[in-house]
């Protein structure tokens, strides 16, 4: 063999040991994926304030009798009454809403003896908080004993809450640039956004005063929350 094909031979038996120790050791070798980068999670608040337009009572009326027909007939009169004397105060049938029915005997002392039935109904009743005096003055009026409430509540929450998230995501955006640039990044993208949990309204300063003339509702505060998670693109 001459002197250049030994040289050609060793060069190619060099080449074919690198390629053998590149696949043997991979980190040897050069990878074909690029890196994954940097990524930047924040999580964003926002809440805005609204005052409430409406309110929700529960009415309940409660009735004895010696047996348990009569206890149960004389309480569905009465709870007739109510719900008639609520349409009257102005209150939509959609927004009365029977949640109880109940019955059960009343018995001597020894636990023994049936010597009548107690029978009770209620309603759940929501109305526009202008009128909330008025409600409570008219199921009273018709016979109701038991009266819960008020909880307040705000028509267009939906729309309040969509004007948080935009706060929260706001809000998500100026911690992620913070974050960058005080690590010497810069913010390329968004890589995820998770919707929190919507939180129930928060009451500020709701109350219910009794008056000479009814009970008179106070609307307060409240506060329509919302949060997200945002994961940001860095480099």
């Amino acid at each position: 063999m001459t002197r250049l094909g030994k040289v050609i031979l060793l060069a190619g038996l060099l080449l074919a040991a690198a390629a053998i120790a590149g696949v043997a050791q991979p980190h040897l070798g050069r990878s074909a994926t690029a890196s994954s980068g940097t990524s930047i999670t924040v999580t964003g608040d926002g809440a805005v304030n609204a005052t409430p337009d409406r309110a929700s009572f529960d009415f309940g009326v409660t009735t004895q009798a010696s047996t348990a027909a009569a206890a149960l007939s004389r309480n569905a009169a009465h709870a007739r009454a109510i719900v008639s004397a609520l349409e009257r105060a102005g209150v939509d049938a959609k927004n009365i809403q029977t949640t109880d029915v109940s019955l059960w005997p009343q018995t001597r002392a020894n636990g023994t003896e049936i010597v009548g039935y107690t029978a009770s109904n209620s309603v759940h009743v929501t109305a526009p908080l202008a009128r909330a005096g008025g409600v409570v003055d008219a199921a009273v009026g018709a016979g109701a004993n038991n009266v819960g409430g008020p909880s307040l509540d705000t028509s267009d929450k939906s729309s309040l809450y969509e004007e948080a998230l935009k706060q929260a995501l706001a809000d998500a955006k100026g911690k992620a640039a913070a974050i960058a640039a005080a690590t010497g990044l810069g913010i390329t993208g968004v890589e995820k956004v998770t919707e929190g949990s919507q939180a129930t309204p928060m009451p500020y300063f709701a109350q219910a005063r009794a008056a000479d003339t009814g009970p008179s509702i106070e609307p307060g505060t409240q506060q329509i929350q919302a949060s997200v998670t945002v994961t940001y693109s860095a480099g």
